[in-house]
């Protein structure tokens, strides 16, 4: 197994940014980034508008004279805390939404995401917007954006046109900005220099590999790339059940499909067209989080099947149905089977709350909001009943 991930070398690419080379001030990839006391008192840029290129910018914000954020491509930013205090995963990622999602057409899907973006601030009135809202890029996390934003901290402008010995000037703009120091925030590529190109090519930023793990020309299937993948979830997750995969197979276990089959999944990959339904992404690496641990845990049989499971036991189902996707739905069945997993997910909730709770009073709520909840379950299976005839 190779476990480098996707984050092995900085992607620098300083030949597009005109006049680098003559800028006196200092420059360096995020990566380099420790502390924000190289800050002090300075004008920062910071180029990219990535979850690493906007956290340093909020840090720089404390210490520098001036910070901007240069970004061509704009993104959506949220807060890690959604609705009613909930962490946004929680309540994003689950099977539920994930079937609303990709259950409409695309067009319908990104104006949901817009919109649903857009409650916490106006992205347009922040100079924020993605220009392209036709496919998602990573959501931008940082509950301090928009407050240094609007209190003048921080500055986003376009995309730089051109470096001088002490300036920038940026797109559609002939004015100069002064600066002392850039940050290059441009992500990041990878490469596998201690393997041969017969076992493994990187080609613009892409491997050929089956479920992003499998070369599928290799005579026995004994070399797994592992986390070479962006899941629009927290990746540990996903490479553990990329993990369990990949040992089955070792073992003889699990057989992959033939190689046909795996490079014509492989080619639609990477032709990355927009999709009709559902959700598409920016890059080849970036996926849908549940459909593909749900595709990987089917192979070593140990997908929960949620409506056979509503007949045995309707409240765990409901629970997995409505609920946060966690791993401990992998646990309910299969190698690898957890006789706690049942108690893990009906509990989930009360383990995320607790380190919050640490102010108990007495309930006081009226019976109303129950009734509220129960009508609108009649409504929600009502409204499933009637999709289905």
């Amino acid at each position: 197994m190779v476990c480098t991930g996707y984050l092995s070398e900085p992607f620098l690419p300083l030949e597009t940014f005109p006049g680098i080379k003559r800028f006196k001030g200092s420059y360096f990839h995020s990566r380099f980034y420790k502390h924000p006391h190289i800050f002090q008192g300075k004008r920062v840029l910071v180029v990219g508008m990535g979850n690493s290129g906007v956290d340093i910018a909020v840090e720089a914000s404390h210490m520098a004279e001036k910070v901007m954020i240069s970004t061509s491509r704009g993104a959506w930013a949220m807060s890690r805390v959604f609705d009613n205090g909930y962490p946004w995963d929680m309540v994003f990622l689950t099977r539920f939404m994930a079937l609303v999602r990709n259950s409409l057409p695309g067009p319908i899907v990104g104006w949901m995401i817009a919109n649903r973006m857009s409650q916490w601030f106006d992205h347009a009135n922040y100079g924020l917007i993605p220009e392209d809202r036709r496919v998602l890029r990573e959501p931008v996390l940082n509950d301090d954006l928009p407050s240094h934003i609007i209190t003048g901290k921080i500055t986003i402008r376009p995309k730089v046109q051109q470096f001088r010995e002490n300036s920038v000037i940026f797109q559609n703009s002939s004015e100069e900005e002064p600066i002392d120091i850039v940050v290059f925030a441009t992500g990041y590529t990878f490469s596998f220099p201690f393997l041969e190109e017969s076992l493994l090519k990187v080609e613009n930023r892409q491997a050929s590999l089956y479920k992003y793990i499998f070369n599928p020309h290799l005579k026995n299937p004994t070399l797994a790339i592992i986390g070479l993948i962006k899941p629009f979830c927290a990746v540990m997750p996903v490479v553990e059940l990329q993990g369990r995969w990949v040992t089955r197979v070792f073992k003889g276990l699990c057989q992959l499909p033939p190689v046909s089959t795996m490079m014509q999944e492989i080619n639609e990959k990477k032709q990355n067209k927009i999709h009709w339904f559902g959700v598409t992404f920016d890059e080849v690496l970036k996926t849908e989080c549940l459909e593909y641990v749900d595709s990987i845990a089917s192979f070593i049989g140990a997908k929960p099947n949620v409506l056979a499971l509503f007949f045995r036991d309707p409240k765990l189902a409901l629970k997995i149905f409505f609920g946060p996707c966690t791993n401990y739905h992998y646990r309910l069945t299969g190698p690898g089977k957890w006789d706690g997993a049942k108690n893990a997910i009906l509990t989930q909730w009360d383990r995320t709350l607790k380190p919050t709770r640490t102010r108990v009073i007495e309930d006081s709520s009226t019976f109303c909001p129950y009734l509220l909840k129960i009508f609108g379950l009649f409504a929600l299976f009502a409204a499933i009943f009637l999709g289905f005839q």
